[in-house]
Parts: C-alpha cells; sequence; structure tokens
C-alpha cells in the first residue's frame, strides 16, 4: 500500500480511543494535518486530567476519572472520594500533556514536522520509526503523584487547591502549544 492508501484506510476506520471522539482541543490541530498531502494522525490527546490505578503494566480499565478540562475544587474531591470507594490499590493523580502521532509520507515531512513542534514548545518529540517515518510529539506539561493509598487521601485540601491550579496552568499552556503548533503547519 502506498501512503495515500495507507492514509485513507486509517482515516476511515472507527474511533477506537476510549472516549470515542477527538478531543475538542486539538481537533483542529489534527484535521489541518489530515488535509495536508504529508502527513495524517493515529492518535492525539490534547492532554487531561486523571485519577488512575498505579499499575506497572497496561490493564483495562485503569481510568478511574478522566477530563480534558479544568476541573474544580469540589469536581476533583468528589471525583477522589468515588475513586476512593471503587479502588482499594494505590491511585494517581495525572495531568498530562498533549500527544500527537503522525504518519508522515516521508523523511522530509517528518523531520519538517518535528521541527515545527519543537520550534513552538513540543520539547520531547521526535520521529519514532523509519519503516513507516512515524512522529511522535509531546508537549513537557505534567503532573504525577500517588493521591489515595488504601482508600486513604494522601494529601490535604490545601494541597489540593494547589494541584488544580498547577494542572489548570499547565493544561492551558499546552493548550496553547497546540494553537502555536496549528498556525504554523
Amino acid at each position: 500500500m502506498n501512503f495515500q492508501e495507507q492514509k485513507q484506510k486509517q482515516l476511515s476506520k472507527a474511533d477506537k480511543s476510549s472516549i470515542g471522539d477527538w478531543d475538542e482541543k486539538i481537533k483542529n490541530l489534527c484535521n489541518k494535518l489530515n488535509k495536508n498531502k504529508n502527513y495524517y494522525t493515529t492518535s492525539s490527546c490534547a492532554g487531561r486530567i486523571v485519577l488512575i490505578k498505579s499499575l506497572d503494566g497496561k490493564a483495562k480499565d485503569v481510568f478511574l476519572f478522566r477530563t480534558h478540562k479544568k476541573i474544580s475544587f469540589n469536581e476533583l474531591k468528589k471525583a477522589i472520594k468515588k475513586a476512593g470507594e471503587n479502588y482499594k490499590e494505590l491511585i494517581d493523580f495525572q495531568q498530562t500533556p498533549c500527544i500527537l502521532h503522525v504518519a508522515c509520507k516521508d523523511l522530509n515531512s517528518a523531520h519538517d514536522l518535528v521541527n515545527k513542534a519543537k520550534l513552538v514548545g513540543w520539547k520531547h518529540s521526535g520521529i519514532m520509526s523509519l519503516k513507516r517515518f512515524m512522529v511522535e510529539l509531546h508537549s513537557t506539561e505534567k503532573l504525577e503523584f500517588p493521591i489515595i493509598e488504601n482508600r486513604k487521601l494522601l494529601v490535604n485540601d490545601d494541597f489540593l487547591r494547589l494541584i488544580i491550579k498547577q494542572a489548570s496552568k499547565r493544561l492551558e499552556k499546552t493548550w496553547k502549544k497546540i494553537k502555536n503548533l496549528e498556525k504554523i503547519i
């Protein structure tokens, strides 16, 4: 299969993500890349806040709470309470940055995309594979730490307020990087 056939096949597939749809904050960037003859996206995330089972490997149903938006103190407290009731092991809080996987037509296209991403701050970006010229674009804004153990909250409300403030700042920063990349592509 040539690149255009691979692109058509990939873009005609049903969304297999656990949320079943595009993140709104990264949708325009993905659409712009998919309209370009040299690229197509294979997966994306605009950044998120999650409560997740603390596991060593991949597993099914690891998310106890997930949002791709900023949250309030009350929303986080409610999510923590529910997560602690539903899972008795260690639970992590994570605020993750944007990530985007893009298949590129050739090495020059991949190199150009990585350079543009790095120019606007997607510092953890690079070419993952030369077999299919796959690029991973990854931003750096991240928070991650244990928050519940044996159904007990490990931090106080003051720390939760700080978490919300810092996670919101980091999400806004990652969303700005998405817009900046969209502008220069």
